[in-house]
């Protein structure tokens, strides 16, 4: 018998919570995913409190859709939708964008297992999408994520994951990150207003950066995705001087102009001694919505070439599509829904975890 989707909803709604309701009607169940007889789903709890209130729900959640006929396993992550409780003015003492502090060779994060920055050697080639996408895509196959918009003078994730709260800072020097679709997300975009620009040099870009990677309270995460800015400037110098990174996903469309400065950028990661995980080819063909005729607009295979060429990994092909636009303008990654464009970020997801890099 195979299980359906109506099915492990019909299961969950009969699952009391302790404040009223159910996980289904109060609207907590995200990502739902099957699989054959695997299921993976969220549950999104509404503040950090609510989650340890309703903590032991996550064990009758898995009990509840184990015992389900056509279940094979199933996976239960519990989060939370935004900031403690604190006050959401700015704390006095926390101020970001200040000279870094010296600190003695690379630093890990405490409580991450693997850093991966995200990285291109030119903007436009869709890196912060492939960044959000990813990080969802990864959350909804059961890893602790966490996702850090490094693009100081750019923030864009705060738009792509759907927030738009200021973080907590209740001692005035740690920051509580925010939380969405199950990735604990943390930008400097998060800290100001929604217009105002970052006018800062290198030593203020840096303190920020470290403020950002040693003051959020990341928690334990399987892995923390960087998205990098455009180019290989005062960010990505620091990062690779200052922090123990795993490896870096270099992202390009297929044109001979973006693989230029793709290569600077694999050039550049080399030198700073950061592996490189792979290569990803973005926007590779675009699909008519209307005839489904298939386009190649940027051009096709000229990553999967570039990869071969210098004896890396190449990690897959995303496509060029206007629902994935409109969906990161949203809040709502496409990696968070279904069909084949949440499932190429899916298959992303588990190479990265086959490589164990994830």
């Amino acid at each position: 018998m195979t299980v359906t989707r109506d099915d492990v909803l019909a299961a969950l709604k009969s699952i009391k919570l302790p404040d009223g309701g159910d996980p289904v009607g109060r609207n907590l169940v995200r990502a739902l995913t099957l699989e054959g007889g695997h299921v993976r789903f969220v549950i999104e709890a509404e503040s950090p409190e609510h989650a340890r209130a309703i903590e032991p729900l996550q064990k009758v959640a898995e009990a509840t859709v184990k015992a389900l006929p056509g279940v094979e396993s199933v996976s239960v992550v519990l989060t939370a939708h935004g900031p403690a409780s604190a006050p959401q003015s700015p704390p006095p003492d926390l101020k970001i964008g200040r000279h870094p502090t010296p600190q003695q060779g690379k630093q890990r994060i405490e409580g991450v297992n693997h850093i991966l920055v995200v990285g291109s050697g030119k903007g436009g080639v869709g890196k912060s999408t492939v960044s959000s996408n990813l990080a969802v895509a990864l959350a909804r196959a059961g890893r602790r994520v966490g996702l850090l918009d490094a693009d100081i003078h750019g923030p864009s994730q705060p738009r792509m994951m759907g927030l738009s709260k200021r973080p907590a800072s209740p001692d005035g020097k740690t920051i509580i990150p925010l939380q969405a679709h199950g990735v604990t997300v943390m930008s400097i975009g998060l800290m100001l207003e929604p217009d105002q620009a970052v006018i800062w040099r290198g030593p203020m870009l840096m303190g920020a950066l470290q403020q950002m990677l040693g003051q959020v309270q990341w928690g334990k995460l399987d892995i923390l995705l960087i998205d990098l800015p455009p180019g290989t400037g005062d960010v990505q110098l620091t990062l690779g001087q200052k922090t123990e990174l795993d490896g870096a996903l270099v992202v390009s469309t297929p044109q001979d102009v973006a693989l230029l400065d793709a290569r600077r950028a694999i050039d550049m990661f080399k030198k700073l001694d950061v592996p490189i995980v792979g290569l990803i080819e973005n926007m590779s063909v675009f699909v008519c919505p209307e005839c489904g005729h298939e386009s190649h607009v940027f051009g096709h295979g000229g990553v999967r070439a570039e990869a071969e060429k210098l004896n890396l990994p190449f990690l897959g092909e995303l496509p060029l599509a206007l629902d994935v636009r409109e969906a990161g303008d949203s809040g709502t990654p496409i990696a968070a829904g279904t069909g084949p464009l949440a499932e190429a970020y899916a298959n992303l997801a588990r190479r990265l975890m086959d490589m164990g890099v994830a």
